[in-house]
């Protein structure tokens, strides 16, 4: 769970940066316009299964400046028993500053996110019986791995933006007690150059490699199938941010509702088409039938 703080500088930081000066650089940028998001993949993926109707259970620490993402949370009804707050601590916060090139200066402070491993999955494993350990802190991810294997409890492995932190022994121990493992397409050129893994190598290992192609859909790798999944339609392209954890609340929604991989990652794709026409990660409203709908337009059925 992350606070995300985007700033607009209504110039470009090319005309206020001197080349020559780089070494004793000291700038400070005006910025009229200011927003800020609830976000973090947990906050994002929760937000979207339950839009999907899923009751998840959020497993997070938070600092004590918690209380507007709580209150979110408890707005939307979603679990909190898995979130804990460190005293002495903030919230993970990103800020970011962009200018009209769309060129970004970004800061990110991970605050209590860096201490996730005082926080145990095996603590509010109750009526789990399906987990996903995405970004987070190295320690707090690899414990997770190992306490949702140990429950015997089956798991998407999602190392996303964690990737830098985690070493190629780290990814083969994820992958060899993870179900699946979702990852974009760049990234999965980065656990292949970790882990000395071809992508047939790692789907070997696991049930399913589900990998997001942004515009082109996604593909699965389950067995000795290979299956396409179509993009759905969108009606703007606003904000790629959170898309990605969007794709993953439809897919956990589909698996846990026992649906095939192909239809599951279907609805995934429609949850992130829904979220890219909206601008932060936490924004996008769509009802169950608006849902449907776009699944159908799309698929030529309806998902429920």
């Amino acid at each position: 769970m992350a606070f995300d703080t985007i700033m607009v500088f209504q110039d470009q930081f090319k005309n206020h940066i001197l080349p020559d000066h780089i070494h004793i650089l000291n700038v400070s940028f005006l910025v009229p316009e200011m927003r800020r998001e609830f976000g973090g993949c947990a906050g994002n993926i929760a937000y979207g299964l339950k839009l999907l109707g899923g009751n998840p259970r959020i497993l997070a620490t938070v600092g004590e400046d918690d209380g507007p993402y709580r209150s979110r949370l408890s707005q939307y009804g979603l679990d909190q028993s898995g979130v804990k707050t460190l005293p002495g601590t903030y919230t993970a916060q990103c800020f970011i500053t962009t200018d009209h090139d769309d060129n970004q200066i970004t800061a990110f402070h991970p605050g209590a996110m860096g201490r996730s491993h005082e926080n145990h999955a095996r603590d509010v494993m109750a009526g789990v019986s399906l987990g996903i350990v995405g970004p987070d802190g190295r320690d707090g991810m690899m414990q997770n791995v190992q306490e949702l294997a140990d429950a015997k409890v089956p798991f998407i492995f999602d190392p996303g933006q964690a990737l830098p932190i985690l070493s190629g022994e780290d990814l083969l121990k994820s992958l060899e007690l993870a179900t699946w493992c979702t990852v974009n397409d760049y990234e999965l050129q980065l656990v292949c150059n970790k882990t000395g893994l071809s992508v047939d190598q790692i789907a070997a290992r696991l049930d399913a490699l589900i990998v997001t192609l942004g515009a082109q859909g996604s593909r699965i790798y389950a067995g000795n199938q290979v299956i396409e999944v179509a993009a759905a339609r969108v009606d703007a392209v606003v904000d790629p941010t959170g898309c990605g954890d969007a794709y993953r609340g439809g897919l956990l929604y589909g698996i846990a509702q026992g649906w095939s991989l192909g239809k599951s990652a279907r609805l995934a794709s429609v949850m992130g088409a829904l979220k890219i026409a909206q601008r932060g990660p936490q924004t996008y409203q769509p009802s169950r039938d608006e849902i449907a709908a776009r699944f159908a337009e799309t698929f030529g059925e309806r998902p429920w």
